[in-house]
């Protein structure tokens, strides 16, 4: 019934999850090709009666997680006469997840949306990508960047606590404004290095194993890895943390990211980032996060202490999460973002001229 819902609401917008041109969008359509449209399963084929229940397991996910699409006017209500900033995950957000992470691009019309909501409003984008690569990818420079889970962030040029000014450098950005570099975890970087050497050369005999240098944390990606290799990678990983005892072991979707072992996390770098920004005390603010990894908990968990905000959790399968509301993909974050701006530009054309 939901699904009915949805469709219905993007017919009645002109707007459709998928695009029968990829090229326009960026994102795969969701088609079968003509032969295997032609062939129906029987009734009593097992793989429809999983796919049967799955959909009903998130039919009743969805109650609780409601999709931030069909729940977008109430959310505006709240969001009236608010201050609203929006912080953004890279990979499985902006961009698909895909085999290979040094091909996660992002589509044209995702960045012209994400430059469109950062015209906006204050936008940051906390990835555990390198702050560096995820700028590559973005290429957008109106936009604040968080990488390494948030151990390495670019931020307003505001005086930081009196804890954080060691970690923290003032620099000049590609517009020739003045900001912030801060990292915590500047005294792990030549440990994360050696680690990352050990990596490589451990894994390089392991086909399908890529070790990607987040600076402040290394990925071991085993996606494209033959799934019996999987015990063998976990074992050389967890050998080589075993000799570092000031490194943790965190667990992705077919990766495992080493890190140094501070409080430091998404969460942290979206309240550093309100600080930054001038709206750490103020009442009425209204933070949006959207992302769709574990590591998103700690911000979902952030705005829920707050009590003020939106969390929301990109997803096609039904997840323990503290967000409170839902997207399936990164085709429905760009439609969010899209209606996100256009109602900003409405709200401002509304008002009176003074």
């Amino acid at each position: 019934m939901m699904r009915t819902k949805l469709l219905k609401v993007y017919n009645a917008l002109g707007i459709f999850k998928y695009s029968s041109n990829p090229q326009t969008t960026g994102f795969a359509p969701n088609i079968r090709n003509d032969k295997s449209s032609m062939v129906r399963p029987e009734p009593c084929d097992p793989k429809t009666v999983v796919s049967n229940a799955e959909d009903a397991n998130y039919e009743e996910w969805l109650t609780d997680h409601p999709s931030a699409l069909t729940s977008f006017e109430e959310m505006m209500c709240t969001a009236k006469g608010k201050k609203i900033v929006v912080f953004l995950d890279y990979d499985g957000t902006l961009s698909p997840i895909v085999d290979n992470p040094d091909l996660a691009f992002m589509p044209d019309m995702m960045r012209s949306a994400v430059r469109e909501v950062a015209g906006n409003f204050p936008t940051a984008i906390i990835s555990g990508r390198s702050r560096n690569k995820v700028h590559e990818f973005v290429q957008l420079n109106d936009v604040y960047y968080a990488g390494s889970h948030g151990m390495d962030i670019i931020a307003p040029p505001r005086r930081p606590k009196s804890s954080d000014s060691k970690y923290s450098t003032l620099t000049v950005d590609k517009k020739g404004n003045e900001v912030i570099i801060f990292q915590p975890a500047q005294e792990f970087l030549p440990e994360t290095l050696e680690i990352y050497n050990e990596l490589e050369e451990e894994t390089k005999v392991i086909e399908g194993v890529t070790v990607e240098d987040n600076r402040f944390c290394i990925s071991v990606h085993f996606r494209r890895a033959r799934e019996e290799d999987y015990p063998l990678v976990e074992q050389k990983v967890m050998s080589i943390l075993a000799k570092h005892s000031r490194f943790h072991l965190n667990r992705g979707r077919k990766v495992f990211e080493i890190r140094p072992s501070i409080k430091w996390n998404k969460g942290n770098a979206l309240e550093y980032l309100l600080e930054t920004l001038g709206f750490a005390e103020s009442s009425d603010v209204l933070p949006i996060y959207i992302g769709d990894d574990r590591t998103d908990e700690d911000a979902f968990k952030v705005i829920q202490k707050r009590g003020q905000g939106f969390s929301i959790l990109v997803s096609l399968k039904p997840k323990e999460t503290r967000a409170s509301y839902s997207l399936r993909d990164p085709s429905e974050v760009l439609t969010f973002l899209l209606r996100l701006a256009k109602w900003r530009r409405n709200s401002s054309s509304s008002k009176p001229a003074t």
